[in-house]
């Protein structure tokens, strides 16, 4: 089951009516869209940034920074927790309890193959985040 869409969209005239880009994030609040400007651009409202803290959060952890890095770059673009345990002075419960944080902030897709379970990431939020914090376009 794939996580709800927050949508925030870059206008410039700072209406949601004629969108130019659009930015797709997982959103704890299923069904609820939302309308800013990347953050060179135009502040954030309080709502828009509460939305969007719980991925950054999720991120800023140096473990799962670097899962989700290892996850991307993976040939085939995904990954098992036995694939990722020894890049890691971890137990394979703490590695995956952190790719659970990213899966539950929408970083992250799952799908149970067998016993196994793989993870791959969810390439449109990190693009998303990218523009929204990413300087604008000269």
């Amino acid at each position: 089951m794939s996580k709800s869409q927050t949508v925030l969209d870059h206008t410039g005239a700072g209406t949601c009516c004629a969108p130019r880009v659009q930015v797709h994030l997982p959103s704890q609040q299923p069904g609820q869209a939302l309308c800013c400007t990347p953050l060179s651009v135009g502040p954030l409202s309080l709502e828009q940034a509460e939305q969007v803290a719980p991925l950054l959060k999720a991120l800023a952890d140096p473990v799962r920074l670097r899962l989700m890095s290892l996850v991307a770059s993976r040939e085939g673009g995904e990954a098992c927790v036995c694939d990722l345990t020894g890049a890691f002075d971890l137990s394979q419960p703490t590695i995956s309890h952190h790719l659970k944080v990213l899966h539950e902030a929408g970083l992250l897709d799952r799908e149970k193959r067998g016993v196994w379970v793989y993870y791959r990431a969810c390439a449109n939020a990190l693009a998303s985040l990218g523009v929204l914090i990413g300087s604008p376009a000269s």
